[in-house]
């Protein structure tokens, strides 16, 4: 039962030939006996695609929205479009089907519409621990090629467990490697996007591959736990509030927009019935060239110093891509020594030089999780 809300959605064609709506609930983070309502709450409001992922730990949560929803009559399976990920413990060829099946048991579905490859990393499987570390608090890595789990992932989708399957926090050489050595393309890369952080030749590389890029994070985290006091929050950015006050919108309805005006797919996250539903009023406007060539800027003016909790040890790092992901750098001769620079897409600014590495954004010598 398509509702009022629903039909305002644009759907974007996936190259498996299914169709996703642009913006989607995110469950990322959210808290516990509040995710159910909240599902309930977007399904009524209009919503039809909700991003979920096994480590999340709330799919049985989703899942229970879902049925009441759809033993009401509020809206039909069709009707929806689910994604779920591959967590890191679960990369062996031997543990994806598996993987996927736990997922749509949560979820109480017999297929999801969309399943991710959730980072390209792999942690060793340790008595169901989802970050695994050894004595000395250092997480445990294993070496996996990414082609083997993606091949699991395509058998997944012969089985009609998965309509679509794609990639969440890829770099452009690990998705030219999974591309050519796959019988099914990757749909999506789902990564953190917004203002401050825009992606732009990602996303441009995407969309010569025919890949969709969906943001998370789209309002920049502001609850992230690692935030500072005195970090700059992007929904107090006033570049970005002096354009929602001449729409008559908040920041937050700014950028959400942002990303459908540049053709990204958008899940922002909330389990505030409120919150969600002025994240969805966003198909009533639409921002001009030069509104979006200047909060892009923001990406190259960004001075933070994001200082977090870091999840992986950067030498651990570099080794574990070195061997399974050669492609992941290119070396320099410099008077006899060998350097090695990383190549996805950085700022300009030496202040923010971050630099898309993997799963991850490295900024000097430290690596920062993201998600």
């Amino acid at each position: 039962m398509a509702s009022s809300g629903a039909a305002k959605v644009p759907k974007i064609k996936l190259n498996s030939g299914y169709e996703m709506p642009m913006i989607g609930l995110g469950t990322w983070k959210s808290e516990p006996g509040k995710v159910t309502q909240a599902v309930k709450d977007a399904v009524d409001i209009g919503y039809r695609h909700f991003d979920c992922a096994f480590v999340y730990q709330n799919e049985a949560e989703v899942g229970k929205a879902l049925k009441e929803k759809i033993s009401n009559g509020d809206v039909t399976r069709e009707e929806l479009f689910i994604t779920s990920k591959l967590w890191n413990t679960f990369h062996k060829p031997e543990k994806v089907e598996p993987a996927l099946k736990k997922s749509l048991s949560l979820l109480g579905l017999d297929y999801v519409d969309l399943y991710l490859f959730h980072w390209p990393i792999s942690f060793i499987d340790k008595d169901g621990e989802l970050f695994p570390k050894d004595e000395h608090g250092k997480h445990l890595f294993e070496v996996i090629d990414h082609i083997d789990t993606w091949r699991e992932m395509e058998k997944c989708v012969e089985l009609g467990l998965v309509r679509s399957i794609g990639l969440s926090n890829f770099n452009s050489r690990q998705i030219q490697h999974i591309m050519d050595n796959s019988k099914i393309k990757p749909v999506v890369n789902q990564v953190e996007c917004h203002p401050y952080l825009n992606q732009k030749r990602l996303i441009e590389f995407c969309k010569m591959k025919d890949i969709v890029v969906t943001a998370y994070s789209p309002l920049g985290s502001p609850e992230r736990p690692w935030a500072k006091p005195d970090d700059p929050n992007l929904l107090e950015e006033p570049r970005i509030k002096s354009v929602a006050q001449l729409y008559r919108k908040t920041s937050a309805q700014i950028l959400i927009r942002y990303q459908i005006d540049r053709g990204v797919s958008v899940i922002p996250k909330s389990v505030n019935k409120s919150r969600i539903e002025e994240n969805f009023n966003i198909f009533d406007f639409s921002l001009q060239a030069k509104e979006m060539e200047n909060l892009s800027w923001l990406d190259e003016e960004d001075n933070r110093s994001m200082n977090v909790e870091n999840l992986l040890n950067v030498s651990e790092t570099l080794l574990l891509v070195k061997k399974t992901s050669p492609f992941i750098y290119k070396e320099k001769k410099n008077n006899g020594k060998s350097t090695r620079k990383s190549s996805p897409v950085k700022s300009k600014k030496k202040k923010s030089s971050y630099h898309s590495f993997g799963p991850c954004t490295i900024k000097a010598d430290k690596l920062i999780s993201r998600r």
